[in-house]
């Protein structure tokens, strides 16, 4: 009964609003319990901002530091595989102007190929700079402008001068010394003045303090490329595929090539140079006399032996492929010895083994171009990555 009294009594008081409910620890409720939940929340972040603000400071200018190498890594590497697309393009001036005319020099108007009258009122010649079996070759000034004056040496070569000239007039194009004028009574060629001479002086150019910083696998791998371009735009020109016959030794190739002052290749000499048309059935032999030694490709040798007595009418022709057998003595001279350039001798040796193999074997000269301008992307792309890895 008092049990009965005491819960009645409890309901009333409840009823009432006089008892406050006893609550569990930490079961907060009404506005003190929101206020409690803020002031904890608000202090967890000021602690979490203390600690994460020093390693915000520090990643924040690391990542763009990143973004940055990567981005310049990227660009260089993209610049230099695609390098090989405008290489040479400083030396397409022959285009600007129409063929038989030429730009040199601060001149902005193309010029009319200088005539016999011209050469001789216009042309100073200042001391002579070369010579060889067909022509000597003047340091001369025309207009304020260094150029290059050759003259027929001896008169029994007439024939071959005037091939030369010939092939002059209607092969020019970045590949080809630029044609300023001729007078073909005189027996007499203008053409551009390159003053680092002919590729012979490769590595005593590359050799001066000027030049030291130039002297790298990149640039002497660029001649290269310049070199067998070269051959493949005589081996494709307009008027037909056409032989190197001037090749019997490297400083013989060598000679018939200059090295211009922005260090690219371009041929000079074109009085030995015959045609192959093979849908005449046409073949060619450089020269009527025996040639010998290791440079010169198999097929241009004697193939009858020391007892058979050489004969120009027995030797059989051969064609274009001389060239190619050449390609890689001519490359291992211009790859020097460098820093790189024996990676670079790795990379080319499956191609150069090929150019050494029987003609109807071995590759055309846009197959070798080809593999060169591969192997160049190759080799800056293992050159830049790495970098890029690096900074990863």
């Amino acid at each position: 009964m008092n049990r009965a009294r005491s819960a009645a009594h409890v309901s009333k008081e409840r009823d009432s609003g006089n008892i406050t409910p006893c609550l569990l620890p930490g079961a907060q409720s009404g506005p003190l319990q929101e206020n409690l939940k803020d002031d904890a929340f608000s202090m967890e972040k000021k602690s979490y901002d203390v600690k994460t603000d020093p390693v915000q400071k520090l990643i924040s200018p690391a990542l763009i530091l990143l973004l940055v190498v990567l981005l310049v890594n990227l660009f260089l590497y993209q610049y230099f595989s695609n390098v090989y697309f405008s290489y040479g393009q400083i030396s397409v001036e022959h285009n600007l102007c129409p063929h038989g005319y030429f730009r040199l020099g601060s001149l902005k108007n193309c010029t009319p190929w200088l005539s016999c009258e011209a050469i001789t009122r216009e042309v100073r010649r200042l001391k002579r700079v070369g010579e060889g079996a067909v022509k000597k070759v003047f340091l001369s000034e025309w207009k304020e402008n260094k150029v290059a004056l050759s003259q027929l040496t001896v008169p029994e070569l007439q024939e071959d001068f005037i091939h030369g000239l010939h092939m002059l007039k209607s092969l020019q194009s970045k590949h080809v010394v630029k044609l300023l004028g001729y007078c073909e009574e005189e027996f007499v060629v203008l053409t551009e003045y390159h003053p680092f001479g002919s590729l012979k002086n490769l590595n005593e150019i590359l050799n001066l303090p000027k030049y030291k910083n130039s002297n790298t696998w990149y640039n002497r791998f660029l001649l290269a490329i310049d070199y067998v371009s070269i051959i493949h735009y005589l081996h494709n020109s307009p008027l037909g595929t056409f032989v190197m016959c001037d090749s019997s030794d490297l400083d013989k190739v060598l000679s018939q090539y200059l090295l211009t002052s922005s260090f690219h290749v371009v041929v000079n000499d074109l009085d030995a140079l015959p045609l192959v048309n093979r849908k005449a059935g046409q073949l060619i032999k450089c020269g009527h006399r025996e040639l010998q030694g290791e440079f010169v490709a198999p097929e241009q040798l004697w193939p009858y032996g020391e007892d058979v007595p050489f004969e120009d009418s027995l030797m059989p022709p051969y064609d274009e492929m001389t060239d190619i057998w050449k390609i890689p003595d001519v490359s291992n001279f211009l790859l020097g010895d460098v820093d790189g350039s024996d990676l670079v001798r790795f990379h080319l040796f499956d191609i150069h083994l090929e150019c050494k193999k029987s003609p109807a074997e071995r590759p055309s000269a846009q197959m070798v171009l080809d593999t060169y301008r591969k192997v160049l992307a190759l080799l800056v792309k293992e050159t830049v990555i790495p970098g890029i890895r690096d900074m990863l």
